[in-house]
């Protein structure tokens, strides 16, 4: 196994995947900062885009509800920026990414835009918490993609 140790590592294996490895990539990278998010409807989600037997329709379903969940979280952030509710926001951008198709992506990385909402969702749970989880975030990331490219 060779291990992803730099973000141009990571960036260039992620590159390298074809859409569907992406999206199961994606879930795995979600599933992590999961408990950052109290929306129930986005572990629904994850486990859609974590099949990698996924109809197109089951996808589509995935993607109205992650859809309609971050528009939820979103508005529970609220004015006084409740970073908790911020950090579920993120997450819920995630599973978006996660299981939207390839031809809305305009040329983006599922995988990629999904890790980098994991991250925000990580950058905000460490406002609220007041402890610095980012950088090990990114950490966790390669540990992540360096285990599913060897299995």
């Amino acid at each position: 196994m060779t291990a992803i140790t730099s973000e141009t590592e990571f960036r260039q294996a992620i590159k390298g995947l074809e859409h569907d490895r992406q999206r199961v990539l994606a879930a795995k990278f979600i599933t992590h900062v999961l408990d950052l998010c109290s929306d129930k409807r986005i572990a629904d989600v994850v486990r859609i885009a974590a099949d990698s037997n996924a109809s197109d329709t089951e996808l589509a379903s995935a993607l109205h509800t992650a859809r309609e969940a971050a528009v939820d979280c979103h508005t529970r952030c609220g004015s006084e920026a409740d970073w908790q509710e911020h950090a579920g926001y993120f997450v819920a951008r995630a599973a978006i990414a996660a299981v939207t198709p390839e031809s809305q992506l305009a040329g983006a990385s599922a995988a990629l835009q999904a890790a980098m909402s994991c991250r925000m969702a990580q950058t905000c749970q460490s406002i609220a918490a007041e402890e610095d989880r980012a950088v090990q975030e990114a950490q966790d990331q390669y540990r992540i993609l360096s285990e599913y490219l060897a299995s």
